[in-house]
């Protein structure tokens, strides 16, 4: 589309002194103020209601915080694959269980950390521009991108498009630096300001201005990603973090960013708020029937140990990591290396765990029935 002097309602293209032409995102909210046809009144009602079975399902779960903790993991697999990584969910296990480091994972280990750190931040810091430097900070931590500025916002021009595209032929150009930066402070005044905008509305404007924003050199769409579950759980509308758009945006990829760009190409911020409210729709319906089957399986899978108060003491730690070693095993249940070794028999022949190596030594086992739970959608790269 041809961005010669264009103007939407959501900004304008600049024609740069070096002859590219950049947007300029316009503050928060949209005008003339968003238009509510009966779609997006009833997308809204049905996100709302999704969300809030969604956040009461953590009242039926045994331990919502192993499960929050798995599914912390699951998201950062997910968020990271749309940048491009090849890290999977056995991979981050495996990391953790054993401390084997395969290409990539280090990069999921600091998603986790980011949102692990900024949902403990936001105990005390408000949701704020210093808050996106400090968790940017630690996803770059020790991995690609870790030379481009951590923690800090651009300085120069970026652009958005495929590798080896330029400035000239770039998909999207963001607003050069000294237009960023008033950018971002209208945007931390929008964050803050009191107004009576839904907040999945102000949710999904918020990610989409961060996005055209772009301001860092690295990391934009991860964290984006997280703001979304930050703004969830600071206004109390999630009491644990339980929703994560990046299956959504991933299994959606091409409209995702068509979305995006119909808002600043077309002023269309209706038809991205649509898109935003069925994923939380589609992904907190999915996130309660993932749950009960959690449950399902945690049921029956206690009950075939009921006589086993190891196998009991490991099914716990299985829901936090389902995969272990017999080092593993020996240091949840404090038994012997031979017992450790006859409770895995035990729950291989109760199907609960299997084998993964075919090795007689070094051998891992995997929660398998859970982790096929918790797997959909994550690896397929």
């Amino acid at each position: 589309m041809k961005t010669e002097g264009l103007s939407t309602r959501a900004g304008r293209y600049i024609t740069q002194p070096a002859g590219y032409k950049a947007f300029v995102p316009s503050p928060l909210p949209p005008d003339p103020h968003i238009t509510w046809d009966d779609e997006l009144q009833n997308l809204l009602s049905r996100a709302d209601i999704a969300l809030g079975r969604l956040d009461g399902i953590a009242t039926i779960l045994p331990n919502p915080d192993l499960f929050v903790a798995t599914y912390v993991r699951k998201e950062a697999v997910l968020s990271s694959q749309i940048e491009g990584t090849r890290a999977t969910l056995i991979d981050i296990l495996d990391y953790e269980t054993t401390g084997e480091m395969v290409k990539d994972v280090d990069e999921v280990v600091n998603y986790v950390r980011a949102m692990n750190n900024g949902l403990e931040r936001l105990r005390s810091l408000p949701l704020s521009l210093r808050l996106m430097r400090e968790i940017h900070e630690e996803l770059l931590k020790g991995v690609r991108g870790e030379h481009r500025t951590p923690s800090e916002f651009r300085t120069t021009q970026n652009w958005v498009g495929p590798p080896g595209s330029t400035i000239s032929n770039a998909m999207f150009v963001p607003p050069p630096p000294h237009e960023m930066m008033a950018a971002l402070g209208e945007l931390e005044k929008f964050i803050h300001e009191q107004d009576n905008l839904p907040v999945l509305i102000k949710n999904a404007l918020i990610h989409a201005q961060f996005e055209t924003i772009h301001p860092f050199l690295d990391g934009n769409g991860r964290i984006g990603r997280l703001l979304i579950t930050f703004i969830l759980v600071h206004d109390h509308i999630l009491e644990r973090p339980l929703l994560y758009l990046s299956y959504y945006f991933k299994r959606n990829r091409g409209e995702y960013y068509e979305r995006l760009n119909n808002i600043r190409n077309k002023g269309d911020w209706e038809g991205w708020l649509k898109f935003f409210l069925k994923g939380v729709y589609e992904v907190s319906r999915e996130a309660v029937e993932t749950s009960k089957e959690i449950v399902g399986l945690q049921e029956r899978d206690r009950s075939r140990l009921a006589n086993s108060p190891n196998g009991l003491k490991l099914m716990d730690h299985l829901f936090m990591n389902p995969l272990v070693t017999i080092k593993e095993i020996r240091r949840v249940t404090g038994v012997s290396n031979a017992t450790a070794g006859r409770l895995a028999k035990q729950m291989i022949e109760l199907g609960v765990l299997s084998e993964m190596t075919g090795y007689a030594r070094n051998q891992k086992f995997l929660y398998k029935d859970y982790f096929s739970i918790l797997r959909e959608g994550v690896d397929d790269n």
